[in-house]
């Protein structure tokens, strides 16, 4: 039997845990306190250990970091309430095998477990900056899949596709894995590929020497040679035309390119990471993206949830924000009341994080009272489809119309993309529901192959 221990001073967590375990033929015991674990280990080692992050007296990290300098081959699980990216980050940092975020699911639990102690399964790597210059919070369980790829890509140079839609925070996401890395130290340079002129983004990523065309004044460095020995963040890289897709690939392969009109060859140590708010596995089927640049710089993907997906961190965000802009400006924070809380969080927040922050940045200023209610919120909080019309017209189109007016009045990009992935979404789950779960029946209504219906499940998170 595999000895697990569980360390918590919560007694309810201790036995609620120890029950479902045995139930599994774990043989558990555990301990209200770090020091009873460290003078049992005196004796006896577990092959498993759970462990809160914060008792009194000795922590959970610091009793993982015991364990994982005597013996780095028990697998040290870490349970948090705090469930932030530091405390994920610190959590590999000691050691451990994964974190647990609280409360959590108890088949989870038992999951995790059983995975722990599986002999095919490695160490998580660890690493030694722990200076963060990057803060994400978020405590849906979506974010804390972000949180763990992070931490689990520490101390590693591998490149990394963040995905998501506009305004979810990629960039932040792309720093932090910058400086949670060994590459922390060097420069983390980010451009938007979407923001510069096509016949300009040759230059801005490779430079130019004197010369090379009318108003090339002075040589200079690309984007690529100021990252040099860091890290290359590329923002919206389905934007980048083929002939660059090409010049990039050849980039990444050799390491080595020439500057726009120069004759010396250039070399480079950067790691890439990049970012689209597109579906880039289809621009690849269009032949509007290279397939072989698509998995040279597809080796890890990061999938960053809407707001929406993610709506219980609402109250945290926008508390934070708040905080920050009255800092910023120097006037007092505002609250937001209950009320004002239920309606942001109906809210469909089609800007995402950043149209959260840019709201209360409006609250800051516009907010009449310290105390922030309902009817304080801007009207596009309170901008619905006008459902009557639909309803009277008995026409979908018509509401669908309305709702794309008001996401380009809302300054919403990639609009279609967007309508395509909720209305491929309704579809599937209208044709699941109605065969009962057949999958082969439901790609046969819909008129697509079984497979197609897979990926499409996978892509769009029902899966």
């Amino acid at each position: 039997m595999c000895k697990v221990w569980i360390v918590d001073d919560d007694s309810s967590i201790r036995w609620v845990l120890a029950r479902a375990l045995r139930a599994e033929g774990f043989d558990v015991s555990d301990y209200e306190n770090a020091e009873q674990a460290l003078e049992a280990m005196q004796e006896d080692t577990p092959e498993v250990l759970m462990t809160d992050i914060r008792m009194p007296g000795i922590s959970g990290l610091e009793l993982a970091k015991h364990l994982h300098q005597s013996k780095p081959e028990i697998p040290v699980i870490i349970m948090t309430a705090h469930t932030d990216l530091d405390s994920a980050l610190a959590s590999y940092e000691s050691g451990a095998f994964e974190y647990l975020p609280k409360p959590f699911d108890l088949d989870e639990a038992v999951r995790l477990v059983q995975r722990a102690v599986e002999p095919s399964q490695d160490l998580n790597e660890v690493f030694e900056d722990d200076q963060s210059e990057v803060t994400i919070i978020g405590e849906a369980p979506a974010m804390q899949e972000v949180f763990r790829a992070i931490g689990r890509l520490a101390k590693s140079n591998i490149n990394v596709m963040v995905c998501g839609q506009s305004g979810t925070g990629k960039e932040l996401v792309a720093n932090a894995l910058h400086h949670h890395s060994p590459r922390a130290a060097k420069p983390f340079v980010a451009i938007n590929i979407a923001a510069i002129p096509a016949e300009l983004l040759e230059s801005e990523l490779f430079g130019h020497e004197k010369g090379a065309f009318t108003g090339a004044q002075a040589q200079r460095k690309g984007r690529f040679e100021q990252a040099d020995g860091g890290t290359l963040f590329l923002d919206e890289i389905g934007e980048m035309s083929a002939d660059l897709q090409t010049r990039l690939l050849r980039v990444l392969s050799d390491k080595r390119f020439y500057r726009v009109g120069g004759r010396d060859l250039v070399s480079v140590d950067v790691r890439v990471l990049a970012a689209t708010n597109r579906d880039l596995e289809k621009q690849v089927a269009k032949g509007h993206f290279r397939e072989d640049l698509y998995h040279r710089l597809n080796v890890i993907r990061i999938d960053i949830p809407s707001l929406k997906e993610r709506s219980e961190d609402i109250p945290l965000l926008a508390r934070r924000f708040l905080r920050m802009s009255s800092e910023e400006l120097e006037v007092e924070m505002k609250i937001l009341a209950d009320d004002a809380i239920d309606k942001m969080m109906a809210y469909d927040w089609p800007g995402n994080v950043r149209q959260l922050e840019n709201i209360c940045r409006w609250i800051t200023v516009m907010a009449p009272a310290t105390i922030v209610s309902a009817e304080d919120l801007p009207k596009e909080l309170s901008e619905e489809i006008p459902l009557e019309e639909n309803r009277v017209s008995g026409s979908w189109e018509v509401g669908l119309a309305a709702s794309v007016k008001q996401q380009l009045h809302m300054g919403k990009e990639d609009v279609l993309g967007d309508f395509v992935a909720k209305f491929e979404s309704t579809l599937l789950s209208v044709a699941l529901e109605h065969t009962n779960g057949h999958r082969q029946q439901a790609a046969k209504v819909l008129g697509w192959g079984r497979n197609t219906l897979t990926r499409k499940l996978k892509e769009l998170g029902l899966d």
